[in-house]
């Protein structure tokens, strides 16, 4: 189907929840786990999905992407589209209509000098705003009037609904975060622990990386929705202690993510007090490899920064050579079974965007030695450590604590001693690692370390935004309060360059193609991203918790105005 055919459709319609909410509050309170501890209520502060996924709850964009991974309207009277008059014929502008009526949680009228703040907010250069990818291309956004808004795009934009729409690019309100742009964003901490928003549900307390406070929004737009009054977000601990809380004790209605080998998560669904979900999406387990050098005799400011090359892993030889001596396949089976797939590829769904790079799947532990030995790395005292030049072939590797990582990062460092490799491992805190402060030493963003491990995504089906996070500008630093999206520090103008044409590009099928040569680029043509597993996702609720549809398009709490009690 070609995306202009796309955009002359209506957008899809929202799946509703089975049932009908008699009165806003009338199933009292709900309990939700996340075994990564939020730290910030503004996504656009923080790249964690737990950050992301909790602010959810109380900030919307003007659309966002249902189960399926179609768009539906939030704040938005509808999607616009070349059909409706939405979408201008030469793609150039997407105006967006807000619903009449609509109200901050604090009573007071959302309009257009929301959304036009909101994109200020996240493009100001001095921001650092995690989620700028998303206002790519984007040449002026303003108001027709108070409920309309314009956005004009510096070039033929066949994908428009990047901007403001899915949760990681909300409104926010321009009165709380007026004083809040540029450098002075990361010091609000009033609007950043308590935004004003438009979602389900308001916060009364937040105690960072520990427990939020909330209660059903009194000006929300539906007012026999929420069906809970009150919600306890509970965040912390580890997956099997939040997989355990919904299974086995029913403390909790709703434990996000359960990254549990499958026999465990099988024992605990035995226990029959809860519900095991899960689907595929886009999220892949992959290892970063820093292209900057994260060395401590740096000074503060400029490890990990573009003006020192990694020592090692400049080196693509190096890089491949890691990635040859990976057994991905023994990977899935020791901490996923059915949910999870073996991949090279960061971009593995929709399967038509999908590259067919397959050559990682095969480990080859005799090819990553002979890579080696080409790049010039060799054991000259038998120690069992490559060296070269006087400098050990050595490898701090980090991750965040989970026991299935653990197990990934103990494999991993056995390979790597089978090819010279030595691994220094450690993992950090989940709710630190995705924190985002930028005074911590040990965040994913600033990368003290020489390859770390995480999963992400991206919301909906279309990854123009994602691969745009990989640009040479979105590199975290300390002038952007090390917030950019480009996690390893790869730069590349010819990279930067396809995706220019990536934006421009209307037919669906030429999409796909530059979007797999973007992909490849930055995994088997390089090696900066080395993709391990094709995550499913797990998470859980209780029985007596309805309602709950699983979206890996987007946030999973994405319709938690629909959740309701099962009496």
């Amino acid at each position: 189907m070609k995306l202009r055919t796309a955009l002359l459709g209506a957008a899809a319609s929202f799946a509703l929840a089975p049932a009908a909410f008699a009165e806003r509050g009338a199933d009292g309170h709900v309990n939700i786990i996340y075994w990564q501890a939020p730290s910030i209520l503004n996504p656009y502060l923080s790249s964690g999905t737990k950050d992301v996924e909790s602010a959810s709850m109380i900030l919307e964009p003007l659309a966002g992407f249902d189960e399926k991974g179609e768009l539906f309207a939030r704040l938005a009277e509808d999607v616009p589209t070349l059909a409706n008059g939405g979408v201008s014929e030469d793609l150039t502008t997407i105006t967006w209509k807000l619903k009449p009526g609509l109200l901050w949680s604090d009573g007071s009228a959302v309009t257009s000098a929301d959304v036009i703040f909101s994109y200020e907010y996240c493009t100001h250069p001095e921001g650092g705003c995690s989620q700028a990818a998303r206002y790519e291309g984007i040449d002026k956004v303003e108001a027709v009037d108070d409920l309309t808004v314009k956005v004009t795009f510096t070039a033929p934009k066949p994908n428009p609904y990047n901007a403001f729409v899915g949760s990681t690019s909300p409104i926010i309100q321009k009165a709380q975060f007026a004083d809040c742009l540029g450098a002075a964003a990361q010091q609000c901490t009033d609007a950043n622990f308590g935004p004003i928003g438009t979602g389900p549900f308001r916060v009364t307390e937040f105690k960072p990386n520990d427990v939020i406070s909330m209660e059903a929004n009194p000006n929300y737009r539906d007012p026999a929705k929420p069906a809970f009054a009150t919600v306890t977000f509970k965040g912390g601990g580890d997956a099997a202690a939040a997989g355990r809380a919904v299974l086995e004790t029913g403390e909790f209605d709703y434990a996000w993510n359960l990254q549990l080998a499958p026999d465990v998560l099988a024992g605990m669904a035995a226990a029959g007090k809860g519900t095991v979900i899960n689907a595929f999406g886009t999220l892949v387990e992959r290892i970063e490899m820093n292209m900057t050098d994260p060395s401590p005799d740096l000074a503060e400011g400029e490890r990990s920064t573009v003006k020192h090359a990694h020592p090692i892993l400049s080196d693509m030889k190096v890089r491949k050579a890691l990635s040859m001596a990976i057994d991905r396949e023994l990977l899935v089976e020791v901490g996923y079974g059915s949910a999870g797939r073996a991949t090279c590829n960061l971009v593995p769904a929709p399967e038509m965007f999908a590259s067919d790079n397959t050559e990682c799947l095969t480990q080859d532990v005799e090819g990553a030695k002979a890579l080696l030995d080409e790049a010039g790395w060799t054991d000259s005292d038998g120690d069992g450590v490559r060296d070269k030049d006087g400098k050990k072939l050595a490898l701090l590797y980090q991750t965040s604590t989970n026991a299935v990582r653990q197990d990934f990062q103990a494999l991993i460092k056995q390979w790597w001693s089978e090819i010279g490799v030595e691994t220094e491992l450690k993992n950090v805190d989940a709710s630190v690692f995705f924190g985002g402060d930028p005074g911590s030493p040990d965040t994913f963003q600033k990368f003290y370390a020489d390859v770390e491990m995480y999963a992400n995504n991206f919301d909906g089906t279309d990854p123009e935004p994602y691969l745009s996070q990989y640009l040479c500008d979105k590199i975290p630093g300390p002038d952007n309060g090390w917030q950019g999206e480009n996690i390893n520090r790869y730069c590349n103008p010819e990279y930067d360059a396809l995706v220019a044409e990536l934006a421009k590009t209307g037919e669906i099928e030429k999409r796909a193609e530059i979007a797999k040569k973007l992909n490849d680029m930055l995994t088997k043509d390089s090696y900066t991203i080395v993709a391990l597993v094709d995550r499913g996702r797990n998470s859980a609720h209780s029985n007596t918790l309805g309602g709950v549809v699983l979206n890996t398009w987007d946030s999973e709490l994405w319709n938690t105005s629909d959740w309701f009690r099962v009496k």
